[in-house]
């Protein structure tokens, strides 16, 4: 075995503990330097006293002037009229109800989404189409009828889909008109929908 030099090993061990020391000395003399404790108050000196000191005791005063009259400022109120809520949804609309002394028909009691297109029938009248409810009981639908609880009324029956159309009223009271298509569901090949 070769006996270990400790010649060369000393002076790079001093050197990194004195590389630390020195680090660790600058760190305490920065932390001393910014001031990291509280300050102390300063003790007033005896007998004399600054015209600094003199002039923040005594109270300033100001020339007898007549302060200029303030005139009265009227009281803020804010109008809504002719401007929109801003509390309520910029997006939603919400559906304009027409008071009836006619009662429901079964059709006006289901949402348009909770109605399924069975078939389409064309007519030389025109076209008229089936719709199932969701219990699968069948209603026969023509161009006119009243659908849907947000009034809508079918307006075209096309050879696939059914169109109708809901008036809805807007943030700003305008009449809207909503079309919703209700889909054919056609049966595929090997089984039924």
């Amino acid at each position: 075995m070769k006996p270990k030099k400790r010649g060369l090993q000393e002076p790079k061990r001093n050197k990194i503990v004195y590389g630390l020391a020195s680090i660790f000395t600058a760190f305490l003399l920065l932390m001393a330097g910014c001031g990291g404790g509280t300050p102390s108050p300063s003790l007033p000196q005896k007998g004399k006293t600054s015209s600094l000191e003199k002039t923040k005791s005594e109270p300033v005063r100001v020339a007898d002037k007549k302060e200029p009259e303030k005139k009265e400022e009227t009281e803020y109120t804010y109008n809504p009229a002719g401007k929109a809520d801003p509390f309520k949804p910029f997006i939603q609309m919400s559906p304009i109800r027409i008071s009836r002394n006619v009662p429901l028909t079964p059709l006006q009691k289901y949402e348009i989404s909770q109605l399924k297109l069975v078939a389409i029938i064309s007519t030389p009248e025109g076209n008229i189409a089936l719709v199932e409810d969701s219990a699968g009981k069948g209603y026969i639908v023509k161009k006119g009828t009243g659908i849907g609880k947000n009034d809508g009324k079918v307006t075209k029956i096309l050879k696939d889909k059914v169109i109708v159309e809901e008036i809805y009223e807007d943030v700003w009271g305008h009449s809207k008109i909503n079309e919703i298509p209700i889909l054919l569901h056609r049966l595929e090949e090997g089984g039924e929908s």
